[in-house]
C-alpha cells in the first residue's frame, strides 16, 4: 500500500492495483477557502473508486466529483446517493452504513462510524450519516474523514495506517472534530502502526495567511508530539501536501 496526501481530506490510497480517492477537493478555491499549501492534486489515472465521508462541501465537493469518469465508483454514506444523483447524474453509487462493506477489485472498503454532523449545511434537510472507511488488502488503512472521539474507535483496529483528521479550516473547532491532542488519544484507542495527520494546513479562509498563519501550520507537528506520549506504538509521518508514504 502507498498513499499520497493531497491536502485537507483528499488522499489517494493505492493497494493491489486499485486506487481509492478520499473526499476529493481537486481545485484551488472552495467558496471562501483557498489552497495555501501544496500543489493542486495531480492524479496519474482516474481512481477506481471515491469514498465520500459526509456531505459537507469541503468533503463532498460537487465540481471535483463531476470530473470523475462514469467508471469510477462513488462510495457514499447511506442516504447520500439521492442528493448526489440529482446533481451529478446517474453514476455507479454504492451506499453504505457503518459496518457494511463493498469490494473494489481485490480491495475491501468497510464503512466505519464517525462522530460528526452529517447535514449538507447546519440548517439543511439534506442529511446522511457521517462515516469513516477502512480500506483493506495486504495492508489496511483507516480514513477518519472528519470526526470527534467515539467509544467504538477501539474496535476499528488493528490497522496498519491511520489517516486521521487533526484540525479543520478555521481558527477554532466545533464539536465533532479532533484537535492534535484528541487525535493522539484516538491513536491510543485505534493502535495503528503508522499515522498520517490530514485535514489541516491546506485550505485557509481569506485573510488567515496574514493574521494567524501559525494556527494553520502547527497541527501536524503538534499531533506528532502528543502521539509520542499518548500512543508511542504509532509512528507518525507528517507529510507535506503532494507527498507520499509507502507501507
Amino acid at each position: 500500500m502507498d498513499v499520497t496526501w493531497w491536502g485537507h481530506a483528499t488522499v489517494a490510497i493505492r493497494e493491489r492495483g486499485v486506487t481509492i480517492l478520499t473526499d476529493p477537493v481537486l481545485r484551488d478555491r472552495l467558496a471562501h477557502l483557498h489552497r495555501r499549501r501544496g500543489p493542486r492534486p495531480r492524479l496519474d489515472r482516474a481512481p477506481d473508486a471515491v469514498v465520500v465521508s459526509h456531505l459537507h462541501a469541503d468533503h463532498c465537493d460537487l465540481p471535483s466529483l463531476r470530473t470523475m469518469p462514469p467508471s469510477t465508483r462513488l462510495i457514499v454514506p447511506h442516504g447520500a446517493a439521492g442528493f448526489l444523483r440529482r446533481r451529478l447524474g446517474e453514476r455507479d453509487f454504492v451506499e453504505l452504513k457503518a459496518g457494511q462493506e463493498t469490494r473494489v477489485g481485490e480491495v475491501t472498503v468497510r464503512a466505519a462510524p464517525a462522530a460528526h454532523d452529517g447535514g449538507r449545511t447546519p440548517k439543511s434537510r439534506v442529511r446522511a450519516v457521517a462515516l469513516g472507511y477502512v480500506v483493506s488488502g495486504d495492508k489496511s488503512a483507516w480514513f477518519g474523514g472528519d470526526t470527534g472521539l467515539f467509544d467504538e474507535m477501539k474496535e476499528l483496529g488493528p490497522v496498519d495506517l491511520a489517516l486521521v483528521p487533526v484540525w479543520g479550516w478555521g481558527w477554532t473547532l466545533g464539536p465533532g472534530h479532533l484537535d492534535p491532542a484528541r487525535a493522539a488519544e484516538a491513536m491510543r484507542l485505534v493502535e495503528p502502526g503508522q499515522a498520517v495527520p490530514i485535514h489541516w494546513g491546506t485550505l485557509w479562509p481569506i485573510g488567515c495567511k496574514r493574521i494567524q498563519p501559525d494556527r494553520f501550520e502547527r497541527p501536524g507537528a503538534e499531533f506528532a508530539e502528543y502521539t509520542r506520549s499518548a500512543a508511542p506504538q504509532t509512528d507518525v509521518r507528517v507529510l507535506a501536501p503532494g507527498e507520499s508514504l509507502a507501507l
